[in-house]
């Protein structure tokens, strides 16, 4: 496994695996059994960081979510697990009553639901406190100096390790440390959007923005993110719920155009040459970046997590590197 440390205090920095697994679907699709068999065999190879947010998985069950955060409780509490794991949770995307669908009616960010919501997560973790804790999505609603002071405080009395943001434009990512800091406050230390090889559009506006694709990795994205050295991404859905492997599986509109077609053959090309598969192909790219990548994965079996595991062991050569690197370039 490989590890990096995310959070620039030492009193609250944590050293994790650089490949995060992602609970999003234990204990609704994933059924109990199978989710503790694979948070044992990722924890048996060294995995340290796992992932949850309060919503999950609301739209599976017509709830409200959290069946995530509780199946994770008992599982830690059935292991006798403590603050050797990581845990991130996440708040602000949660239905205000039982939904079974996506939409724009969202709890939000304010400070009074932020705390509430944070003592609901730490109940069904059995903890008291969570190591990282997410602004799942933007809430306009709320001034970003009430949301700003209220994850600060939270993480400076210990309830909260690190502050990270999730699905956020990267000026609101700059000024909300900005104001954090101003305001001597702990700021945002961890990014959450999606990322991977392929590069999807980003200028088609969706359910949260109509200005663009918000929580999706773009140009402006990568570029602050190589001036702001001490902010890991984390990286969800890196394996396009396996897009890269199922010929039965398409990626979708978004990525039908010409950098994907120069950049799946680049990858069709490292894979021969290293004999591994698309997957930890992609993921050992991610994780040997310029800048600080955990890539966030889910699995649905222990045979799947070995695959994407095994990534950890791939080191790709400078010049596999520049192949994938320079496809769709021109």
């Amino acid at each position: 496994m490989r590890y990096l440390t995310i959070g620039s205090d030492p009193a609250r920095q944590r050293r994790v695996s650089q490949i995060a697994l992602g609970a999003m679907l234990m204990g609704t699709a994933t059924d109990e059994a199978t989710s503790f068999a694979i948070l044992d065999r990722y924890v048996e190879a060294g995995g340290t960081f796992v992932d949850t947010a309060n919503n999950y998985a609301f739209w599976l069950t017509g709830s409200q979510g959290g069946e995530s955060e509780q199946l994770l409780g008992r599982w830690l509490r059935s292991r006798g697990v403590g603050d050797e794991l990581t845990i991130a949770t996440k708040v602000g995307g949660r239905p205000p009553r039982p939904a079974n669908a996506l939409s724009e009616d969202l709890e939000g960010l304010s400070a009074q639901v932020v705390k509430e919501s944070l003592a609901r997560s730490l109940d069904n973790l059995g903890r008291d406190h969570v190591d990282v804790y997410y602004a799942h999505v933007p809430d306009s609603a709320v001034p970003l100096e009430e949301q700003v002071e209220t994850f600060g405080r939270l993480a400076a009395d210990g309830t909260v390790g690190l502050v990270g943001l999730s699905n956020h434009w990267s000026w609101q990512i700059e000024r909300a440390r900005t104001l954090a800091a101003a305001a001597g406050l702990p700021g945002c230390e961890v990014l959450q959007h999606h990322h991977t090889y392929f590069r999807a559009r980003t200028d088609q506006g969706g359910l949260r923005s109509r200005d663009g694709s918000i929580g999706v990795t773009d140009g402006q994205l990568l570029s602050y993110l190589r001036e702001e050295r001490d902010l890991p991404l984390v990286a969800y859905s890196p394996l396009l719920s396996g897009g890269y492997v199922r010929a039965d599986k398409p990626l979708g509109e978004s990525y039908d155009h010409a950098g994907t077609r120069a950049r799946k053959l680049a990858l069709d090309e490292v894979v021969q040459q290293t004999g591994a598969t698309a997957n930890q192909v992609v993921l050992s790219w991610l994780m040997d970046a310029d800048i600080p990548i955990i890539p966030l994965v889910g699995a649905s079996s222990v045979a799947q997590l070995d695959e994407t595991l095994a990534a950890a062991d791939l080191e790709l050569t400078p010049e596999q590197r520049h192949i994938l690197d320079a496809a769709g370039q021109n």
